[in-house]
């Protein structure tokens, strides 16, 4: 009976003992020193986007997730790391959807081209139109 208890015990509070916080990383909140750096940095983290919030720059967004994007800029750019490495990084790491600048590539060209090519259609279909008329 004692063995189902303390069973029963360990069953119930794993789940407790897994939502432990962690602490914040160091640069999550705080500012670097140097004020051009940080400038960098927050110019960096206005353009990447926060994957748990999606819509929001790491720089607006308070989740977790968002703290350590942020500590990662800041920590590298406090290194002399040069923003657009850290951005390139960034997408390494975290894959194209991060940025909130796209770039052309074998996956995303059609969503660049679908539209020309339908407003090139249009186009044809009006010039036929007003040769009717």
């Amino acid at each position: 009976m004692i063995r189902i208890f303390a069973l029963l015990a360990l069953v119930v509070t794993s789940p407790l003992a897994a939502q432990q916080k962690l602490p914040d990383a160091p640069y999550a909140n705080t500012q670097l020193a140097d004020p051009a750096q940080e400038a960098r940095a927050v110019e960096l983290m206005e353009t990447l986007r926060c994957l748990t919030c999606q819509s929001q720059s790491i720089n607006d967004s308070d989740a977790a997730m968002a703290g350590d994007m942020r500590h990662q800029v800041r920590s590298r750019i406090a290194a002399g790391e040069e923003p657009e490495a850290i951005r390139a990084w960034m997408v390494e790491r975290y894959g194209d959807y991060i940025s909130y600048a796209p770039v052309v590539n074998e996956m995303t060209w059609p969503l660049y081209a679908v539209p020309i090519v339908l407003l090139l259609f249009a186009g044809l279909v009006w010039m036929r139109r007003m040769k009717r008329r």
